[in-house]
């Protein structure tokens, strides 16, 4: 992804940009010739930039922090055309396995790019004098998921390239790196707002660029799907995951999606989160501040970015184990019978689980929950473990069967392609999730009068509605992104997360 020098020892070594060599020079964005017609808006013509300064034509003031050490970026389109660049091989073999003649396409292009945003914490320098600064740092990248054509005379679109691994840190290419908080909206918008622009103005034209010696047409169309809920509700205007408003697909309530939880469908999009927003902004009807919230469900800010509406994978299953890790916990503690325990009594259970985990599981207790700890808590052999701590047999019969269903729904917004690899969990995926909602609402009812969490809601209620447009859920999560923040930090030097 970072393309790297190899030394003649086989080492990596990275070198500043002005000394690597000619050839070298070609692997950076900024070295094909291409043209957009019509010419993009605000956009120089000049094809040879590489890494551009993210804050270019914006005027520091003196008591900003240094402004030329805030940011670093390619320019969209120049990133785009590398990464189509590096697939030429990949989409001419693509023409000539679907048996088009190569010299009969030059038009008609279509490319998929899924956009990956995501806030990284400390990223400060782990060695050296002076204070630690609490540095944060804001990654914005894309993956070029598939290229199609439609030729001519042709009515179906046909497929030439589909990135086989679309959450490989390798197809996921960084486009812009920000020292900035995710949490600081007005910077944060300052320094997205050139993409932004960009990228609306690549909607309305196209890129002429030669593949395989041949001058050819290629449109793009953007998904912003690689956001998690903290930075969709940030970048659509929504209010913060906290709200009543739960979810970022539709209007439901925290209380509506506790009491149906799985009869919903999507509604919310970017031009209606803009109309609300001005309806917010004007209050047209003279309402009062709740009212007024009401009407507009909780979009309080001008959306900024458009987002895909959909489910991120990766947070999904972090957000569900730590709600199992919650029931676990109320279950040893047997709070059906006792609603209001006290903080030591929840105190020695988690210990209790924790310990259990420990012993059986090899699981270390972890302070903030992550995807490995979550992949590890979420089977049965954990659920058995836990099991054992639970006195009730009747209870520990209904937490397996919590479980298996799971299981069972699990896979279906995991996979790349659910059709091909798990059509039976898809095909019963509604029935299960049912199932599932009629097993809280029940046996825990004690968790979810009136409440539930915003991803345990969406795992719920919108999963097969997403998969039915776009095929999948998985392949379009922000995972590659997340790999990649790895690689960020040990290109800073910076092992703050081994730890």
């Amino acid at each position: 992804m970072y393309r790297t020098v190899k030394a003649t020892s086989g080492r990596q070594i990275f070198q500043p940009l002005h000394t690597l060599r000619a050839a070298e020079k070609e692997l950076l964005p900024g070295f094909h010739q291409f043209e957009w017609q019509p010419a993009l808006k605000n956009v120089s013509e000049s094809y040879n930039v590489g890494i551009i300064n993210g804050l270019s034509g914006w005027t520091s003031s003196l008591d900003d922090s240094p402004a030329d050490t805030i940011t670093r970026r390619f320019r969209y389109d120049v990133a785009l055309v590398a990464a189509l660049k590096d697939l030429e091989e990949d989409i001419m073999e693509g023409l000539r396995d679907t048996g088009m003649e190569d010299s009969a396409c030059t038009l008609g292009f279509r490319v998929m790019i899924k956009e990956c945003c995501d806030g990284m914490g400390d990223v400060s320098e782990k060695h050296g004098g002076g204070p630690a600064v609490p540095e944060k740092a804001v990654r914005f990248s894309f993956t070029v998921m598939s290229v199609s054509i439609q030729a001519e005379d042709e009515q179906e679109e046909v497929t030439i390239f589909t990135e086989p691994k679309p959450n490989s840190e390798l197809s996921c290419k960084p486009l812009c790196l920000m020292f900035v908080d995710e949490s600081d909206h007005e910077t944060l918008t300052a320094v997205l707002g050139p993409i932004v622009a960009e990228r609306n103005a690549m909607k309305e034209s196209r890129l002429i660029l030669s593949m395989g010696g041949m001058p050819r047409s290629f449109r793009f169309h953007f998904r912003g799907t690689g956001y998690d809920e903290k930075m969709v509700r940030e970048m659509e205007g929504l209010e913060a995951s906290g709200s009543t408003y739960i979810c970022t697909l539709c209007d439901s309530s925290r209380a509506e999606a506790a009491q149906n939880m799985v009869l919903h469908s999507i509604t919310r999009s970017h031009d209606e989160n803009l109309e609300r927003y001005e309806i917010w902004r004007t209050n047209p009807f003279s309402e009062s501040v709740d009212e007024l919230r009401d009407r507009v469900k909780g979009v309080s800010a001008k959306p900024f970015l458009e987002t895909q509406p959909t489910l991120d994978a990766l947070h999904c299953d972090i957000g569900n184990a730590t709600e199992f890790y919650k029931i676990f916990q109320d279950e040893i503690g047997e709070v059906y019978k006792n609603p209001n325990p006290s903080r030591e009594q929840r105190r020695s259970w988690r210990a209790a689980l924790d310990k259990q985990l420990r012993k059986k599981m090899k699981l270390k207790p972890v302070m903030r929950m992550n995807g490995n700890y979550a992949r590890r808590l979420m089977t049965m052999e954990a659920t058995e473990v836990v099991c054992e701590l639970v006195p009730s047999e009747e209870r520990r019969e209904v937490l397996r069967e919590l479980m298996r269903l799971y299981l069972q729904m699990k896979p279906v917004w995991r996979a790349t392609c659910p059709a091909k690899e798990c059509p039976d969990q898809l095909c019963r995926y509604s029935f299960n999730s049912q199932r599932f909602a009629d097993l809280l609402s029940a046996t825990f009812k004690y968790r979810y009068n009136g409440k539930i969490t915003n991803y345990l809601h969406k795992t719920l209620a919108h999963v097969p509605e997403i998969i039915e447009r776009d095929g999948s859920i998985g392949a379009w999560a922000s995972e590659g992104n997340e790999s990649a923040n790895k690689l960020f930090r040990r290109f800073r030097k910076m092992n703050a997360r081994q730890s």
